[in-house]
């Protein structure tokens, strides 16, 4: 297993790769066949609450899905340590969805369904044509008025990606530990968001691109 220690804005001492690579290894109790770790540490520039100050990224990269979890706080360490907490959290239960498919399958004798209700929505159209203001395009996106040639993009990243199952896209939004996945349904290839509800009940989002 490859470990990669690396910073931003930041030196990372030979103690803290030390430290980092010795609680990595711990990581193959809960999943098996990892074949990179990737540990990425920020310190943000910005002025703000010293609880952001440090950001760490955990990734990591098998034949699966990639598991990413990711912490901030005052120091490096501890910022590391709560991302440890929630990349083991993200895999339990990962692990614990899988058994509690298992035992549907086994109760109805049947495909094991991915929750129970599964809400499926179709969403419309959520920008509004645009209205020219004293010779100014303005126009909503997602509710929220921009004037000219907005939106602002406050964050953006691109990945990778082959169309999914709702099973598989279910797996995937567990071990990257967010409550929604943006994924291409390998059926329809329709664009489509699961999201999860409460407990193991989750709801999915479909797109009709026209």
């Amino acid at each position: 297993m490859d470990i990669i220690v690396s910073g931003r804005h930041c030196h990372i001492s030979d103690a803290i790769r030390e430290q980092v690579t010795e609680r990595i290894a711990t990581v193959e109790r809960f999943k098996d066949r990892v074949q990179r770790v990737e540990v990425e540490f920020t310190v943000n520039e910005t002025k703000g609450s010293p609880d952001d100050a440090v950001e760490a990224e955990i990734t990591l990269r098998s034949k699966g899905p990639v598991v990413r979890a990711e912490a901030t706080a005052e120091d490096k360490m501890v910022a590391f340590e709560k991302a440890m907490e929630r990349l083991k959290s993200q895999l339990r239960r990962a692990s614990d969805r899988r058994k509690h498919r298992k035992g549907l399958r086994h109760h109805h004798g049947g495909p094991a369904q991915p929750g129970a209700p599964l809400d499926t929505l179709l969403l419309p159209s959520d920008e509004d044509e645009g209205v020219s203001e004293n010779g100014v395009d303005r126009h909503v996106v997602a509710g929220i008025e921009v004037t000219g040639d907005g939106p602002l993009v406050v964050r953006e990243k691109e990945f990778p990606a082959t169309p999914l199952t709702l099973d598989q896209a279910l797996d995937e939004m567990e071990l990257v530990g967010h409550d929604f996945f943006l994924y291409q349904d390998a059926a329809s290839g329709r664009p489509s968001v699961v999201y999860r509800r409460k407990a193991y009940d989750y709801g999915v989002i479909h797109l009709n691109v026209s």
